[in-house]
């Protein structure tokens, strides 16, 4: 039984298993946005692993296959940039500034925050690359002597929090414009809002993969830069 259990066979059956039934269930609830898959999938995959008693690191070897995927999907957004090239080429100084001003602001003040709140020096490390998807987060983390493990949690929780709370933020602030709309979500929330962007519409959706892939690469420059300069 232990062997099946931390088999990868397993691992990927329980994890496919849990985003079907989780995208079962946001349908059938309208698209309730508090039971997004990302959110009530993972909290199915917990309860096996709390319910059988499986350690999670061997889990997450076993699932290996679904964590290298990541890559390629990430690689695969090229698709929709394409497509909606026409529209990106015409905002692109505006778009070059939110980035700029934007993947700063969510670096500096999540260390800001952890710092005030008395994070180590490896927390504020492993926080700095929060807002950048798991691939490059965790590359980023690793190579300035962050912990994957608090970075990888620090980016789930950061794209949570972008689908949850970004009807309430663009209705704050009047926005409806689909560009702007899948563009900050996708650097704020990452692979998670860039999701969340395609449910609204195609342009979001291409937006928001343009806004994920640029603050990656800005970040993977930048961010080891900047550590190296203060240091």
């Amino acid at each position: 039984m232990t062997e099946l259990l931390t088999s990868p066979l397993f691992a990927i059956t329980v994890v496919l298993g849990a985003y079907q039934a989780a995208v079962w269930l946001y349908e059938k609830s309208d698209r309730l946005v508090w039971l997004h898959p990302t959110i009530s999938g993972a909290l199915v995959v917990a309860a096996v692993l709390a319910l059988l008693d499986i350690d999670y690191h061997r889990f997450s070897d076993a699932a290996y296959w679904l964590t290298f995927w990541l890559g390629p999907a990430t690689v695969a957004l090229a698709i929709p940039l394409y497509q909606q090239w026409h529209l990106i080429r015409k905002m692109a100084e505006p778009l070059l500034l939110t980035l700029i001003a934007g993947a700063a602001f969510a670096c500096l003040s999540a260390l800001a925050i952890a710092w005030l709140l008395g994070g180590s020096a490896t927390t504020l490390l492993s926080l700095s690359a929060k807002s950048v998807t798991t691939p490059i987060a965790i590359g980023i983390s690793e190579s300035m002597g962050g912990l994957a493990t608090i970075t990888a949690s620090a980016v789930i929780l950061t794209g949570i929090v972008g689908i949850v709370f970004v009807n309430i933020t663009m209705k704050l602030c009047r926005i409806d414009d689909d560009r702007i709309w899948g563009f900050c979500l996708g650097l704020s929330a990452h692979a998670i809002g860039t999701a969340r962007a395609f449910e609204r519409s195609p342009v979001a959706g291409a937006f928001s993969s343009l806004a994920l892939c640029l603050t990656g690469s800005y970040s993977a420059v930048f961010i080891p830069l900047a550590l190296q300069w203060f240091r």
